[in-house]
């Protein structure tokens, strides 16, 4: 969104690498506080916002690495603009009206470079453009077609690290058992059914949006997608009540019979949407999840039993170590390909990385 805003405003983007968040990693923090691990943006995707080409025709400028902002802009020549003093008159404005107050400053701006900065927490709690209070509401679909049809969506690619990953692990996907009784697809994607299936410590955060009655995330709550989600009343700003929480985990942090009714009825209504003459087969399961206990391997021999031949978890990917850092759009990546994707309405992943339009 961000390069989207860039473009719309004839400016370059400024990238920056990715670094997780300090808990992430199994070391203490005191040993990368001064340098933390940098996962190059260029590693875990391609195209306009790390640094791609636009369209052959197209004049705008090619975003640009924060090293080389550092160069080519030095402090002394930047004009620095802080969310404070831009955000509080559109702070709960529609999505369209936030983004074209951001792009008329930066549009009219004289200075050749800009940068913004946040505000301390205390006066905005999330200091980014575009927010999580954005984000996580209906105000955000106002932006959804312009985005969903712009260059830096439309040319918005696989990296080459995700890719070899991809290329390398595509034949655990390749249908297992018994031939189906009809003529279908060889390619794996055409049969595949995709699940994003998250737990680990998911379950406190479900828990804590279930006390603040969140909802489902950005692109996810597009009305014309199925199984949309309506948030009960009763609940007060920060407290929910049992009954609400109970409803919102099992969308949240589905039980095994809410996952095993959700893929049948996925696999079911799928065969029934085909075209006259088209003939639609799903035999092929992919679980994205972060679990690595007894529980996924349990999943997978409950699901075999209902005629899932090959079913292949995130574990099951070989990587490199290069790959491993990235694991994460690898597995996304193989969602965005399936026939059926099904996502978890609350998960920013679910929302952005494997939503296809």
């Amino acid at each position: 969104m961000n390069t989207w805003l860039a473009y719309k405003s004839g400016r370059a983007y400024v990238f920056q690498d990715y670094i997780w968040k300090s808990d992430y990693y199994p070391w203490p923090e005191s040993k990368f506080r001064e340098n933390p691990p940098h996962t190059p943006l260029n590693a875990l995707i391609t195209g306009p916002s790390a640094g791609a080409p636009w369209d052959p025709d197209d004049p705008a400028p090619r975003s640009v690495s924060e090293r080389w902002f550092d160069i080519v802009c030095p402090k002394e020549e930047r004009r620095i603009i802080n969310t404070r003093d831009v955000k509080p008159p559109i702070y709960w404005e529609d999505g369209d009206v936030i983004f074209n107050h951001w792009q008329k400053l930066l549009s009219e701006a004289p200075e050749r470079c800009i940068e913004i900065q946040p505000a301390p927490r205390s006066e905005d709690g999330y200091g980014q453009t575009f927010d999580l209070f954005l984000w996580g509401t209906t105000r955000i679909l106002p932006l959804w077609e312009g985005f969903r049809d712009s260059p830096v969506s439309r040319l918005f690619a696989t990296s080459p690290i995700v890719q070899a990953a991809v290329d390398r692990n595509q034949y655990l996907f390749m249908p297992r058992g018994p031939r189906p009784p009809v003529p279908v697809s060889r390619n794996p994607y055409d049969r595949m059914l995709a699940i994003h299936l998250r737990r680990g410590d998911y379950k406190e955060a479900c828990l804590g949006l279930a006390n603040w009655n969140s909802t489902f995330y950005s692109w996810n709550l597009l009305p014309y997608l199925p199984d949309d989600f309506i948030n009960p009343p009763g609940h007060e700003w920060g407290k929910n009540t049992p009954e609400n929480v109970a409803f919102y985990l099992e969308r949240c942090y589905p039980t095994d019979e809410f996952i095993f009714n959700k893929i049948k009825t996925a696999r079911d209504d799928y065969k029934k949407a085909a075209k006259a003459g088209e003939v639609r087969h799903l035999d092929v399961l992919f679980l994205l999840t972060n679990d690595k206990t007894d529980w996924v391997m349990n999943l997978k021999k409950e699901l075999s039993k209902d005629g899932w031949n090959t079913i292949v978890t995130t574990q099951d990917l070989e990587l490199d170590q290069e790959q491993k850092d990235v694991g994460m759009a690898v597995d996304m990546d193989f969602a965005r390909k399936a026939a059926v994707f099904i996502g978890n309405g609350v998960s920013s992943p679910s929302a952005s990385g494997c939503f296809d339009g």
